[in-house]
Formats: structure tokens, sequence, C-alpha cells
């Protein structure tokens, strides 16, 4: 059984299929949190979400029952040495296969938390929330938020985090010290525009089969790594419309398939030509085809950082999902896609999995 969690402004709604055509939706959960990212953790089948409300704060709920009950996280926040307070949780990552209760969780003002016990408890990851650099790291558009999390799935100490507005940041020691990660990424917006750190990463992905290759979508262009963050390559002009947008999405089966939704500038956040096309690279990046069938050919459509994902099957699935409410699936690699939801709250984030 497929199933897509779709997080939104007014809850958490689930989508569920056999055949990645007929789907059947549920919720909303959790009515009265905006959902910026849910995820089922294949290890226990427990669904996680990074939940926040203006009364009650940056949280995370947690369900054991596929989302029947909740429980709420109590203890997470900053210790006030730091001087910073949580303002909004963003990403969660289950821990890798044989760390059970591991979890971890990015957050804003650009904060990072893990958990043991499966979500019971949080606490701050120290290297980021007190890293050297911090006073060098500054807000974007939507705050500065830590929105990446990747795990090396063959080196267990290596992992990274995408944070904006201070950029990628790599750790070869299970998350205690991390180094910047950001030698050939632009920050056209400052003095200096290939500076130590301070680029505004939007999304990063590390591909399951191929660990040392990244990808990272930015405010300054689309880009790859092929040697774990030390370097990266610019990948456009070859095709794509802009190098500005926010989702990012990858081929389980192919390092060199990667899927992007481009907007028109920073200035002009709607996808170009009053369409709505996910481009598609085979070749690493070097040349990019445009992906529409199936998908509205006037749409002035938005798609947030996390509203894009995919999904493990062959062919894999790609999942796409508007401010406009619109849940789109593609169970053939994006070469059509279906509307498979409609009419929902503004869709923050997507993500696919299967129940355990």
């Amino acid at each position: 059984m497929q199933v897509v969690l779709v997080g939104t402004r007014k809850g958490l709604f689930v989508l569920e299929s056999d055949d990645r055509r007929d789907w059947a939706l549920s919720g909303p959960f959790l009515t009265g949190w905006s959902i910026f990212h849910a995820i089922v953790d294949p290890r226990d089948g427990a669904i996680h979400a990074a939940t926040n409300n203006e009364v009650y704060g940056a949280t995370v709920h947690r369900s054991t029952d596929r989302g029947e009950t909740w429980m709420r996280a109590e203890e997470l926040g900053l210790p006030e040495d730091t001087g910073l307070t949580l303002e909004k949780t963003w990403h969660l990552e289950p821990g890798r296969e044989g760390e059970d209760g591991r979890l971890w969780l990015g957050g804003a003002p650009g904060v990072f938390f893990r958990t043991d016990d499966g979500g019971d408890t949080w606490r701050p990851v120290d290297g980021i929330v007190r890293h050297e650099t911090r006073d060098r790291w500054h807000p974007g558009a939507g705050g500065m938020c830590c929105h990446s999390i990747a795990l090396d799935p063959d080196e267990r100490e290596r992992m990274y985090v995408g944070i904006s507005a201070a950029g990628v940041f790599r750790s070869e020691d299970d998350g205690e010290t991390w180094a910047p990660a950001n030698k050939g990424t632009a920050a056209d917006f400052l003095p200096d525009p290939f500076p130590e750190l301070g680029q505004c990463v939007h999304k990063l992905l590390l591909h399951p089969g191929r660990p040392d290759r990244l990808w990272q979508q930015n405010h300054c262009g689309v880009y790859r790594s092929d040697d774990r963050g030390e370097t990266w390559d610019r990948l456009e002009g070859n095709g794509l419309p802009s190098g500005f947008g926010f989702p990012l999405a990858l081929d389980h089966r192919d390092a060199d398939a990667a899927f992007v939704v481009p907007e028109e500038s920073a200035e002009n956040r709607v996808t170009p030509d009053g369409r709505l096309g996910v481009y598609r690279t085979r070749d690493g990046g070097s040349s990019w085809e445009l992906l529409t069938n199936g998908l509205p050919q006037s749409a002035w459509a938005s798609v947030m950082r996390e509203g894009f994902a995919s999904d493990r099957l062959d062919p894999p699935g790609i999942y796409l999902g508007t401010q406009s409410g619109s849940l789109f699936a593609s169970g053939d690699a994006g070469d059509t896609w279906l509307e498979a939801a409609a009419q929902l709250p503004p869709i923050l984030s997507v993500e696919a999995s299967e129940w355990p």
C-alpha cells in the first residue's frame, strides 16, 4: 500500500493507493496545526509530524495507530544560555536501520534536535545550535530554518544538513561537529558571491544508491556534488527556465536523474510561463526536459520546499503539492500525472512511504 502524507496549513491528510492511480483520502488529522513535514518511520510504522500553531507554538506529534490518536512532545526547547527560542519545527528524518528510536529534527532559527526514544524527549544538537559561525547566518524570507537532513547510508557517522541562509554543513562524527560544505555554491545577494557560508540552500538531498552524490536546489541555482559536498557544480542554462526554485526529488534507481519545479525568480515566486511544469534530468543535470502531461497548462502555481517527494517503487512515483491545494501524482517517474486530491488547504509538505 503506497502512502502519501500531505501536510497543510490546516492539518494532515493521508492518501493511500494500491496502484498509484486510484487514491483514497483520509483526514484531516491534527486539525488546527500547520504541518510543515510528516513522515512514516519505516522501522515501526509510527507517523511523526513537525507541527506549528500560532497559539501553542512549535512541537512534534507522533501517532502509533495511523493517525487515530496523537502524542505531543512536551520536552522540546533550547537552552536559555544560547539566547535562542524555538520558532518553528521544519523537517523530520528517521534514523537508519538498527538505530531504533532515533530521529532527527530541524527547525528555526537554524536549530537541530535528536531523539533516541522515539520522540518522547528531544535534545538540541550543540554542534549546530552553538556553531562557531552562527553569527554569520542570516534568515531568508521563510526564516532561518534547518529544513534538510541527509544521512549517509554507508558511513554511519556522516550526515548533512541544509540551513537557510547559512548553507550546507557536513558532520563526520554523528553530529558532534560540523563543517561548511559550500565550495562552488553562489550567494549572489552577498558582496562576496562565493563565501564559505551564508548561502541560501532551499533543498538538499543525498542519492541513496550513490551517497557521495548530493543534489541541491538553491536560491541561486541547481547544483550537484559528486564528492560529498566538497565541491558543487551549477546545473542551469541547459533547459531550465530559471535557477530559482524550492522543491527537489530524486529517482532512487538512477543517480543521474533528478526533478525540480522552477519559479520565475525570487521577486516573482510562481511557475514560469503561467503553467505548472516539472523538469527532469537523466544525465546528471547536463540537460533538462519539461514534463507537463496531465498537469494544468494554465497555472501560476507555487510549490513549497517540502511539497515534492518520490517513492522507492519501480518506476518511482513522484508527488507534487501546490499552495492552491492540489496533489498531483505520477506513477511513471513524471511521464504522466493525475490529480490525486484537490481543494485541500495550502499544501506545505508531501512525503511518500509505505506502511511497514
